[in-house]
């Protein structure tokens, strides 16, 4: 195992963010540090991987400006780096805004056999007692870890599954969850305490899904709408004149939808349009009813929801 490497992924994010001063933990700007001037700043990171740490910039932006083409640019080379037999894992650097997206797109075109470990900070590069170090520390563990597998997110000591995981606080550093799921394990002094299993590798859709995204042109486009008092069809029948393909909607409760946003979702999808309930609740998922007449996400938040979504919608 000595001679495998860990291909590190650099995308950008809070963790190679710069603030003027190291006591602004906000007033940052992201994206400011390269992958291998942070990888240098961990104390015995190489030695965590075995030396075998393998560094490569893939985009560096703030994550709340993720595109399409980067996701393109990870699955690609992620597919890559999996099918490589001299590569035990991956680790990606990532902002926090929309990593819970970006892991699930992963999770769901990548045959990840091998671990995938999506990581992050709160803190910038910058601060008095940044947290990206340990983070990144603890992600190389996961790597390391023997038989790990799947598309993990690795934060705060703690491992979570791609589903699951949401960043459900704005400043603070343990700033996420996996919900009533509960982590998949946390990381102890460079160990691995697992209390679910790894998350199950997508063998026989991943080929397929990473053919339609690198042959795509245009993704399609599906939006979210979100329903609340007094909510009306306005925006959903606009959406449709406009030629959207899907629409997820943050629905309340178990799926309930106002009913004037709920008969212009109805209109949309007699039209063509795809049409997916998830729920605003941050804990549980949608509970199916006989007669149902939208669809509900199978337990996806309304923003992993229109990942499915557009991934099913693909040419």
């Amino acid at each position: 195992m000595s001679s495998q490497k860990i291909v590190v992924l650099g995308t950008g994010g809070t963790i190679a963010g710069k603030a003027a001063t190291q006591e602004d933990n906000i007033g940052y700007t992201a994206a400011q540090v390269g992958l291998e001037q942070l990888l240098h700043a961990v104390p015995g990171l190489q030695a965590a991987a075995c030396g075998g740490l393998v560094a490569e910039q893939i985009a560096q932006l703030d994550s709340k400006d993720m595109e399409f083409s980067v996701w393109r640019l990870l699955a690609e080379r992620c597919a890559r780096a999996l099918a490589d037999p001299l590569v035990r894992g991956l680790v990606i650097t990532h902002g926090t805004d929309t990593l819970e997206e970006t892991a699930w797109f992963l999770q769901s075109v990548l045959d990840a056999h091998k671990p995938v470990v999506l990581t992050c900070a709160m803190r910038p590069a910058t601060a008095l007692t940044p947290d990206g170090p340990q983070n990144l520390l603890d992600a190389v563990a996961v790597a390391m870890t023997a038989g790990a597998r799947g598309v993990v997110v690795v934060a705060a000591g703690a491992v979570h599954g791609a589903q699951r995981f949401q960043k459900v606080h704005p400043y603070r550093v343990d700033a996420f969850s996996s919900g009533d799921a509960g982590p998949l394990g946390w990381v102890e002094e460079g160990v691995v305490r697992l209390v679910q299993n790894w998350p199950k590798a997508q063998s026989g859709k991943a080929q397929c899904a990473i053919e339609k995204i690198v042959n795509c042109t245009h993704w399609p486009r599906v939006e979210v709408v979100m329903s609340y008092a007094g909510a009306t069809g306005a925006l959903v029948d606009s959406l449709v004149r406009d030629g959207v393909q899907g629409i997820v909607v943050a629905a309340t409760g178990n799926g309930t939808i106002h009913q004037a946003l709920e008969s212009a979702l109805l209109r949309a999808q007699a039209a063509g349009v795809k049409v997916v309930r998830s729920t605003r609740c941050p804990e549980g998922q949608v509970l199916p009813k006989p007669g149902d007449a939208l669809p509900d996400s199978r337990g996806l938040s309304a923003v992993k929801a229109r990942i499915a979504l557009m991934l099913q919608l693909l040419p």
